[in-house]
């Protein structure tokens, strides 16, 4: 299985990420990005490098701060003295896995510059257009307690994400390890084993999937649940509908089935679903996560058995 492959691969750099791993692949393979939230240290960077690495994609990591501009970005044009015209330099955004380091640290106006790239997969330099290399996956960090020299990120930019994931501390038995394999020097960069044309054949299987009425309507639930939750300002958005479904599609495919079951949806339901969840303030000074929100939905709605 390629999911197997890519999680040992990766495990030459980082211990006790498989989880992760494999929502980074569901969100490649489904043409998602990913919004990675944990506190600095925990291996975020060496995690993506080496994911790209396994996959034999190439990689660009972005230290986002607040005097960054978007022509850091998407690139900006220059006057060539040589031959006396304008020309093009393109920007590190031309690459098949960007990480946007601290995303949260970059003014809005730099923000808002990734996203006609994430969802377009396209960017616009002094009116030009240029696609951008396929795949194309967006890997942003953000520290969750930071709140000195940080932006909000945007309501739009955050539903463009097609999953939230949380990367906490290692468990005791994996901290151990991985202190143990510094010691001796047992970490190695991961390397290139999946060629481009499988994952390209991988994406397209994947857009091939099965989906019945009863999984859409099981989705469509899920999302009502939220959105009539009392607590929520905003609940899950019919584009956090259409990314649950496209991740599902890749859940069963990496798990070698062609058609989607309801724990495919429901084991991405807060992934996917939860860093949209907008929670009232008089809740969300009691400490509510959108998570929970999230998880009280799918405990109310009724798993379709058909």
């Amino acid at each position: 299985m390629i999911i197997e492959k890519i999680k040992a691969e990766v495990k030459k750099a980082v211990v006790g990420m498989d989880d992760v791993v494999e929502l980074m692949t569901i969100a490649l393979l489904s043409n998602g990005h990913v919004l990675l939230e944990g506190v600095p240290g925990l291996a975020k960077t060496t995690l993506s490098k080496n994911f790209a690495r396994s996959l034999n994609l190439s990689f660009t990591r972005i230290q986002m701060t607040p005097d960054l501009l978007p022509a850091d970005i998407i690139g900006h044009s220059f006057y060539d003295m040589r031959t006396g015209e304008f020309r093009i330099r393109k920007g590190p955004i031309f690459t098949n896995i960007l990480l946007v380091d601290e995303i949260n640290r970059a003014s809005p106006k730099t923000q808002s510059a990734l996203l006609e790239a994430m969802e377009e997969r396209q960017v616009t330099i002094e009116g030009q257009t240029f696609k951008l290399p396929d795949p194309f996956l967006v890997i942003a960090t953000r520290n969750p307690v930071e709140v000195e020299g940080v932006y909000e990120i945007p309501t739009a930019q955050v539903d463009r994400f097609m999953m939230g994931i949380k990367v906490s501390y290692l468990s005791e038995n994996h901290e151990k390890e991985m202190l143990r394999r510094k010691t001796l020097g047992l970490f190695d960069e991961a390397k290139p084993l999946i060629a481009k044309e499988e994952l390209e054949k991988a994406a397209k299987e994947v857009r091939k999937v099965k989906v019945s009425e009863p999984v859409i309507d099981y989705i469509y639930s899920i999302l009502k649940e939220t959105r009539e939750d009392e607590r929520a300002l905003l609940g899950a958005s019919p584009r956090a509908g259409e990314h649950l479904l496209l991740a599902a599609k890749a859940k069963a495919y990496l798990e070698n089935r062609d058609y989607v079951i309801p724990d495919d949806v429901k084991s991405l339901a807060v992934p996917v679903l939860s860093h949209r969840i907008l929670i009232k303030p008089e809740y969300e000074m009691e400490g509510l996560k959108g998570e929970e929100i999230v998880r009280e939905a799918l405990n109310r709605v009724e798993v379709p058995t058909g």
